[in-house]
């Protein structure tokens, strides 16, 4: 088991808010996690092990390079001598000219400059080391010299991840620093891989235990040294022996977590493909060490992070995916993945397994055991063992009367919020991958493995007592943190689940689950009992909405309206003033899926907004940002527009009352609607949140040529320019934007059911449409450019990105 960082990031905590109108070839629904985001120093780290990168490093080579020298004392000849070594070996490293090693240096001039320099032995005991492994050593005084020179890492690893960071980076010379500088890194990595690279028949065999020394000795480098693990991902042959060493569990741990630090700077995603005998590696893994293993498949099948947010615009996106023709590493990857025979079916039974269905404590027990003695950090145990001790004491408490029973060491007996936050640690590196593979190029494949092998129904078992459940007073926080903060296990847990659940039930038709509630009901009972503050309330509303994307379902919509989802919505959006824009526009998409069509939603609205001061407030929850409730308001007019064709005498009387049909209902409103979309963007700005404003402003132009009332419209837009003293400014953005949309929504990749499903509008209704209004015709009633004067026309733009 791994625990997460102070800084674990499953979530991207400020979600990409994609909406269904711009579903990339590859991509999936909203929140699409990146590399980065789940990945190394700001993601998806350890316990206490993935700050301070660099620092004491950087100091160092400023006095190498003619600074200071190392602190404390000594004569000023022996500072300026130990300097020198140390810059020639730097030069030596760069340059590959002169001294490139410690074992080129005399042993007499290491010990007369150590003590002045600081070095706590560090270059001796290297050199020593270099003795003992040559290519014919048997390595039998290696792992003695490994652990004189490990405390003095490990030490350093402890004082970066914790408060006394600050003063470790104050070292002028670390020792991490040291011992990389004068060849430690390097001399391990031949250690470890030297019996591959004899050609003897004879292998050379390395202990275990010398293997772990070597691999924590290198992960603690990693934590303190800038480039070390850069230089070590620039390595391809090291980054796939190590995958080898997973092979032996007892080694398997220590493997895994350089493995995952060095993926995570590599800049080239490795290709899994690469890695020898990976289906039977990955058969041979058992259930801890395939969950562990995840951490580092999610490194390998998720998109790089393109940097900036300029960079995730639908323009440049295009404009990489012209580059890329083929599949990226990341989809490919997750093409090898499910080419793996039972992959999946693991996955989904490791993500539904109860915690009484778990191997027993003493694989967890061991594994704390091995994280202690390598890493030597008392602050993982002291945190565990708290929730052992305050558990033993509550158990002790209660059956001190019976008499009969055996008392049992906490040193043996695994307290229950243990074997949960074991479970839970396990679960969130499962969910993170079936999450990833749903949103990818094979997701209709995923999804009919994960259906086959009931995901859903048995993630519905667990919703009280794991996923949900309620928090004891010893729950397990991370240090610096509280059991409210975002990082923290159970949080992420929920979070992961619900972007799952997203994922799953987007475009989908879902499973009914076992027992008297299903997921869904479970969902809205914890969703109506949320905090006005909780950082749930976007995901809840995302995972529910996703339930009812797709064709429109009566009968969904109606399953959702009496159990008082409706009014719960209004009740967040009106009533409780809600003023974060993430959650707003998940309600607000929420709403336009829960009313589109359905005329008893409407009258429900009208019975809950039945003030003027309250439909007002709603209004200014619309109006105050057009790119977070604009898919209500597409709901909204495509409704009044289906409304208008029924003579039902139901439908007839909610027209007649509801207020906020009767508003739309009017022509100036659905025109300021219309202005405020297509003056909001600009093909240079679209991105997968904002192009519903584009589409939305198409769909109420299609119903105005539906009605032959598109030359009014058109006239009316031209109107409203001149009387914001700009003409032109409107139009000519919007016939930009058309003629992006041509070339974004035409590409044979595009998936355009999105906005047949949103809209109940052929998709080829949408092609004349915008081919209509793009029309060079300036005699034609219906194109743009006959609403444009010709001093002010500027159509012709190139707005491919420079």
């Amino acid at each position: 088991m791994r625990l997460p960082s102070a800084g674990a990031d499953y979530t991207s905590q400020r979600p990409p808010r994609r909406r269904r109108d711009a579903r990339a070839p590859g991509g999936g629904a909203a929140g699409r996690p990146s590399r980065r985001s789940v990945q190394s120093g700001g993601g998806r780290g350890r316990f206490l092990f993935v700050s301070g990168r660099g620092g004491g490093a950087a100091m160092a080579a400023a006095a190498a390079a003619g600074g200071t020298g190392p602190g404390g004392g000594g004569r000023r000849g022996a500072r300026t001598a130990a300097t020198n070594i140390l810059a020639q070996l730097r030069h030596g490293q760069l340059s590959g000219c002169g001294l490139t090693r410690g074992s080129q240096i005399t042993e007499a001039l290491l010990k007369e400059r150590d003590k002045q320099a600081k070095w706590n032995g560090i270059p001796l005991l290297l050199q020593k080391l270099y003795e003992h492994s040559h290519p014919n050593s048997d390595f039998s005084q290696c792992q003695s010299i490994l652990k004189e020179i490990s405390p003095l890492l490990s030490m350093e690893a402890m004082a970066f991840v914790t408060e006394d960071r600050k003063a470790a980076q104050e070292s002028t010379f670390p020792n991490t620093y040291t011992f990389d500088l004068f060849g430690g890194v390097d001399l391990l990595v031949e250690i470890l891989m030297r019996p591959t690279l004899i050609t003897q028949k004879k292998k050379q065999k390395i202990s275990d235990d010398l293997i772990k020394d070597c691999l924590s000795i290198l992960y603690n480098t990693c934590i303190c040294t800038e480039g070390v693990t850069r230089r070590l991902a620039e390595r391809n042959d090291f980054v796939l022996f190590l995958f080898t060493l997973m092979t032996n569990k007892k080694t398997f741990l220590q493997t895994a977590t350089l493995i995952e630090d060095i993926l995570g700077v590599k800049k080239e995603m490795i290709q899994l493909d690469d890695i020898p005998n990976l289906a039977s590696l990955v058969s041979s893994f058992d259930q801890q060490q395939l969950a562990n293993f995840c951490r580092i498949l999610a490194v390998t099948i998720s998109e790089l992070d393109t940097g900036s947010d300029d960079k995730h615009t639908l323009l440049a996106k295009n404009a990489q995916q012209k580059k890329n023709l083929g599949p990226s590493r990341a989809e490919i990857n997750q093409a090898t993945l499910l080419n793996i025979p039972g992959f999946i079916e693991r996955l989904c039974k490791l993500a539904t397994r109860k915690v009484s269905e778990t191997t027993g404590t003493s694989s967890f027990l061991q594994e704390l055991e091995e994280w202690y003695t390598w890493l030597d950090n008392a602050l993982v145990l002291d945190a565990l063992m708290r929730v052992a001790n305050e558990e033993a004491e509550q158990s002790s408490t209660e059956s001190s009367d019976e008499s009969g029973l055996a008392n049992t060491s906490t040193r043996t007996q695994l307290p229950q919020s243990m074997k949960i936050m074991h479970e839970i640690m396990y679960k969130l590196e499962v969910l993170y991958v079936l999450c990833v593979l749903l949103m990818g190029r094979q997701r209709n494949q995923v999804h009919k493995m994960i259906a086959e092998f009931k995901l859903i129904p048995g993630l519905n078992n667990l919703f009280d007592k794991l996923i949900w459940r309620k928090h004891s007073a010893s729950v397990l926080v991370l240090h610096g943190h509280n059991q409210n903060c975002d990082c923290s296990p159970d949080i992420t847990l929920k979070i992961q689940f619900l972007r799952l659940l997203q994922s799953f039930s987007d475009h989908h038709e879902s499973l009914v689950c076992d027992g008297k509630r299903g997921l869904l009901t479970r969902l809205l009972q914890v969703m109506k009992k949320e905090p006005a503050e909780s950082s749930f309330r976007f995901w809840q509303a995302r995972a529910v909405e996703s339930f009812l994307r797709g064709t429109t379902s009566y009968a969904d919509q109606m399953f959702l309206l009496k159990r008082g989802l409706l009014e719960h919505i209004l009740y967040c959006i009106v009533d409780s003033e809600c003023k974060s824009r993430d959650v707003l526009q998940s309600y607000f998409d929420l709403l336009g899926e829960l009313m589109k069509f359905n005329i008893d939603a409407f009258k429900r609205f009208n019975k809950y907004i039945n003030t003027d001061e309250k439909f007002q407030i709603f209004l200014n929850q619309i109006n105050s940002s057009l790119v977070d409730s604009n898919m209500l308001v597409r709901c909204i007019t495509l409704s009044l527009d289906r409304f208008e064709n029924q003579s039902d005498a139901k439908v007839a009387e909610v027209l007649s009352e509801c207020r906020l049909l009767s508003y739309m209902s009017q022509m100036s409103m659905r025109m300021s609607f219309l202005f405020r979309l297509i003056n909001i963007i600009h093909v240079q700005t679209l991105t997968q949140e904002n192009v519903s404003c584009l589409n939305t402003s198409l769909v109420i132009l299609m119903l105005a040529r539906r009605k032959e009332k598109l030359p009014f419209y058109l006239r009316t837009l031209q109107q409203m320019e001149y009387t914001e003293k700009y003409p032109g400014f409107i139009l000519n953005n919007f016939h930009s934007l058309l003629r992006f949309w041509q070339q974004h929504y035409l590409n044979k990749d595009k998936d355009s059911t999105c906005l047949e499903n949103s809209s109940c509008i052929s998709f080829t209704y949408w092609k004349e449409t915008v081919s209509i209004l793009l029309s060079p015709d300036r005699t034609s009633p219906c194109a743009i450019v006959s609403y444009i004067d010709e001093a002010y026309m500027d159509i012709d733009r190139d707005f491919s990105e420079e």
